[in-house]
């Protein structure tokens, strides 16, 4: 190996080996995780400890905490050190506290989520408009790199340009990629504060409705299959699916209704493999 490298003219330090696939009770474990916490979002490592024991899992809190943690998941209950974010990224005020939210692509949020898969799992980003509760991009990935949070976010802009975009204080959302990608284009950022979940409330229902109402009701053997459930799923959410808040009118309904709005409607897929797209008349 010390030779390989050598040729390559690599530094031995730099070489690792793949990182192993997680065991299959480790899955099992966030499968069960994943799912009580959509149920009760309040829940923390230690009730949730309490939650598997009762389940009959043989698991202590340390183990849920690690989990947890590797999910990018905590209780909403505010609490020390709930979120880290990269010590050497800026952060931005949360701009959003008494805005009033009156038009589309006034302000976008957007949040990563957490799938579990029976090998593994999968990471999920969406981007959301305030006013319209439409998903304007989504991508899902294997890693929690900053990647596919800038392939969301170069989908969403190709229908238009916010105002505000809301994001929580993750490393991806505040990594210097992110922002350069943001900022040139005259958009604000704002980022929750730490350890407030209903900052970003309806990404955070998204999530609810997208893991209680689809992903849990499946079995995804594959990342290609949670993709294609995802695109349908998406796309009936802006369709077919209309939310109270919106008078029981859909997302798409909400866009073509409001006065002045131009541009075009993007329902994306991940990697973008596919695209509704529908022209405006």
């Amino acid at each position: 190996m010390r030779r390989q490298c050598e040729l390559l003219g690599l530094g031995r330090a730099n070489w690792s080996d793949p990182p192993a696939e997680a065991r299959a009770d480790t899955v099992v474990l966030m499968r069960a995780i994943d799912q009580q916490y959509t149920q009760t979002p309040f829940y923390g490592s230690r009730r949730m400890t309490g939650y598997l024991d009762g389940r009959g899992y043989v698991v202590n809190r340390k183990r849920v905490q690690r989990l947890m943690r590797i999910m990018g998941v905590a209780g909403v209950a505010p609490g020390p050190h709930t979120s880290r974010p990269h010590p050497t990224h800026a952060l931005y005020p949360y701009l959003l506290r008494d805005v009033v939210v009156e038009r589309p692509n006034q302000v976008w949020c957007t949040d990563v989520t957490y799938s579990p898969m029976p090998r593994g799992f999968m990471f999920l980003v969406a981007i959301l408009d305030w006013y319209r509760r439409a998903v304007l991009a989504w991508v899902v990935s294997n890693t929690q790199d900053t990647t596919f949070c800038l392939q969301a976010l170069e989908q969403a802009f190709r229908q238009g340009c916010p105002e505000i975009v809301n994001s929580d204080q993750g490393c991806q959302c505040t990594s210097a990629a992110f922002t350069t990608m943001v900022e040139p284009a005259g958009v604000r950022s704002s980022m929750d504060g730490r350890g407030r979940v209903c900052d970003n409330i309806f990404i955070e229902r998204l999530w609810r409705t997208v893991k209680y109402e689809h992903i849990s009701l499946q079995d995804y053997r594959s990342g290609w299959d949670l993709e294609r459930g995802l695109t349908t799923e998406f796309h009936c959410y802006n369709t077919a699916r209309p939310p109270q808040a919106l008078g029981d009118r859909t997302p798409e309904q909400v866009h073509f209704e409001y006065p002045g709005d131009t541009g075009y409607y993007v329902y994306a897929r991940s990697q973008s493999l596919l695209i509704f797209l529908m022209q405006w008349p």
